[in-house]
């Protein structure tokens, strides 16, 4: 049976608010509020919805809402005792206390879970519940790690194509500069190790016109192309390219410019078996050395980094102060 409590119910009404709290305990950084709850339940008795489950004479549930808006209704609780679960009781304080919102003008029914309470959230989902907002929590400590301000360093990095043929590499380059508007403080050298190096000034300084410049050179000359640097003094990240399609994209901390869904971030790892294929790399060296984490303090220095992929890759190049030879 489900009935309306009455003043006279509030001992009891306390009591099996008091059990609901103590099966579902809140965040232990939250101090308790249960004074505070215990106050507004004789409030809730004289004008909200406050709902008592009997059976066989003994109370076995509790429901407690209330009208909050002019459309709005806001579930504080609804609790079962374990020994009647599973018989339907939920289900019919539910309906009860929607009903009596209803009544009173409400159209829409919320309320608070706890995210590792998963069994109540999947009832409740079931019953037509969504997700409407998410309460986050962090450590300090752990913010004081993480959210650092961004850094000052220097942006830099150059262009690696495949091949042996310089002469086809500078012609390329000297075609592919005037339409992304760059026309000066270019360099191409090498070949070494099989690769042939480009250096351009203002691409340097900007990682995407950088990345522009290697797919367009893979691209006319058919050839996998490697663009190579570090950004702010920080982050390091390469892009491969083979005859002008992007194959492998690397940022050795992804979320550094910002928040991304969690397949973005996985995509921004290194993929060994990729880079072993297009560049000859051992992919263990690959796995070992192109790591990426959520800040760069837990990575070598971004110089240290770039010089370390560089030389795994076989493009590390002595004389220009950002690799090893």
């Amino acid at each position: 049976m489900i009935r309306p409590a009455t003043p006279d119910d509030l001992p009891l009404v306390r009591e099996l608010w008091l059990e609901f709290e103590a099966e579902v305990p809140d965040a232990p950084w939250r101090e308790s509020d249960s004074d505070d709850d215990l106050a507004a339940l004789e409030r809730r008795v004289r004008d909200g919805v406050v709902l008592l489950a009997e059976q066989d004479g003994q109370a076995v549930g509790l429901a407690v809402a209330a009208k909050t808006g002019a459309q709005l209704g806001f579930l504080d609780v609804l609790y079962v005792r374990r020994a009647a679960r599973r018989n339907g009781i939920a289900a019919e304080l539910l309906r009860e206390a929607a009903a009596s919102l209803r009544a009173h003008g409400a159209e829409m029914l919320e309320l608070e879970v706890l995210a590792s309470n998963e069994p109540a959230r999947a009832v409740y989902e079931r019953w037509g519940f969504v997700p409407v907002e998410l309460t986050l929590a962090a450590p300090l400590d752990t913010l004081a790690q993480r959210v650092v301000p961004r850094a000052a360093g220097p942006t830099f990095g150059s262009i690696h194509v495949q091949t042996d043929d310089s002469g086809a590499v500078e012609r390329a380059v000297h075609k592919v500069l005037p339409r992304l508007g760059q026309s000066a403080g270019t360099s191409v050298t090498g070949p070494r190790n099989g690769w042939v190096a480009v250096h351009d000034e203002l691409c340097s300084r900007e990682p995407r016109l950088l990345q522009r410049l290697a797919r367009e050179l893979s691209y006319s000359l058919a050839s996998v192309v490697l663009a190579i640097g570090v950004e702010e003094g920080a982050a390091v990240r390469y892009n491969l390219w083979d005859r002008g399609s992007s194959v492998d994209e690397y940022l050795s901390v992804p979320e550094y410019f910002g928040e991304l869904p969690p397949g973005d971030v996985v995509a921004l790892g290194a993929n060994p078996t990729v880079v072993a294929r297009l560049t000859g790399a051992d992919p263990a060296k690959v796995r070992e050395v192109a790591r990426t984490a959520a800040t760069p303090s837990e990575l070598p220095p971004a110089v240290e980094l770039v010089e370390a992929i560089a030389a795994v890759m076989g493009v590390a190049e002595a004389g220009h102060g950002w690799v090893a030879s």
